[in-house]
């Protein structure tokens, strides 16, 4: 027998929260790098190898974030996440026992892993346990989450790398914090149908009636649209250094007050967030593209904020938009998978970023001729939600209900 179980705000808080954890992964240690390269000069190749020990996890999740999926489909999703939690926690504590810099790295592919799992599996299980707007305003409040931790990540490790560059790596243990909510405020989800199918497969693990096609058009969309989100936070502050700022205190205090556009993008989109996807998708890559004219047209700093700041605002739109229209396709046995193929996909885009933007500065003679070109590129995405035919899926459309037993 299963009892039903009403999820609250606690179980949306508990869920919501690690999703934080991707981005202590890389925000936290930003402000030890020098730290980290002075302590490993002596190594070969340590100018390489040490900014790795930033970029290695989130590499990780653009590889292993399907993986993830499947395996969340396959073997449930809470202990799968509590035991995530743990890995988080040991491997991300013990560069605080190492010392060489090649085990730092294998570790650092051990928070990638837990990483994956963590932000998958977090993300369907709000998509199991929630409905309707309900669900579109948890999901949405991932990005604003992010955003906003990543101030405080940024400051924290700052403060903590006074103490040594061994001291923010102790932050990892707040994992355990979070696998406490989890373990308090959530449930093994289950869905009404039987789990299994005539020929002993698990129903989980079928693909059976999976929409590749749709699923592929959100993919690409979000790798497209998480390159333009990653721009202005990797590339702002350069853009104020050839603007004439070089104090990287000035410029970094006001990359992350223009960036707040994301939260406040965000909390636009859940007034919105039932607007026909076509119409989203139209307003959001148009404030985008304004946003990369202005900035590459800035003549002084002021200027370029005020672009930075409206494409973050586009940017905290869209990927809510994109999220909330993914999980809408999926119903409960195939919904871990899409969840994992889109946050995959939200990482590739994370790497592909500051590729792009070299490239487009090399081609169109440095930095600000290249957010015009992105700008060109933003509006090319408001031609295919013009031409395409975009709609959401049925909200658990095969019957899953938020149950234990």
């Amino acid at each position: 027998m299963s009892a039903r179980h009403d999820p609250g705000f606690m179980t949306g808080i508990s869920l919501l929260l690690p999703i934080t954890l991707s981005t202590m992964a890389i925000v936290l240690l930003a402000p030890i790098l020098p730290l980290l390269l002075d302590e490993f000069r002596g190594v070969a190749g340590h100018d390489y190898l040490v900014p790795m020990i930033l970029t290695v996890p989130a590499l990780c999740v653009a590889l292993l974030s399907p993986v993830a999926g499947m395996l969340g489909d396959y073997f449930g999703r809470r202990k799968l996440l509590l035991w995530s939690f743990v890995g988080y926690a040991v491997v991300g504590m013990l560069p605080v026992l190492l010392s060489d810099l090649t085990a730092i790295l294998i570790s650092r592919i051990g928070v990638g892993i837990a990483e994956a799992l963590i932000m998958v599996l977090s993300t369907t299980m709000i998509g199991d346990y929630f409905r309707g707007s309900a669900r579109d305003k948890w999901l949405a409040a991932q990005t604003a989450f992010a955003s906003l931790s990543a101030l405080l990540f940024f400051n924290l490790g700052g403060q903590l790398g006074q103490f040594g560059w061994r001291t923010p790596f102790w932050v990892y243990g707040s994992a355990l914090l979070m696998l406490a909510l989890v373990l308090a405020f959530t449930w093994e989800p289950k869905v009404a149908q039987a789990s299994a199918e005539p020929d002993g497969l698990p129903r989980n693990a079928r693909w059976d009636g999976f929409p590749w096609a749709r699923m592929l058009t959100i993919v690409a969309i979000t790798i497209y649209g998480s390159v333009f989100f990653y721009t202005v936070q990797i590339q702002a502050p350069l853009g104020l250094t050839e603007l004439g700022w070089s104090d990287p205190a000035r410029t970094g205090f006001w990359t992350s007050i223009a960036s707040i556009g994301v939260p406040l993008g965000t909390w636009v989109y859940s007034r919105i967030s039932r607007w026909p996807v076509r119409r989203l998708l139209l307003v959001e890559f148009a404030m985008l593209a304004v946003g990369f004219t202005v900035m590459g047209t800035a003549a002084a700093p002021t200027q370029f904020l005020i672009g930075c700041f409206i494409n973050q605002l586009g940017a905290g739109m869209l990927l809510p938009t994109l999220l909330v229209w993914a999980m809408s396709l999926l119903p409960f046995a195939i919904r871990s998978r899409g969840a994992g193929m889109w946050t995959g996909a939200f990482s590739i885009g994370q790497f592909i970023s500051p590729i792009a933007v070299t490239l487009l500065g090399k081609q169109f003679g440095g930095l600000l001729p290249a957010f015009a070109a992105l700008a060109v590129g933003a509006l090319l995405g408001v031609a295919v939600a013009l031409l395409g035919k975009f709609q959401r899926g049925e909200h658990l459309a095969d019957g899953a209900v938020p149950a234990h037993g």
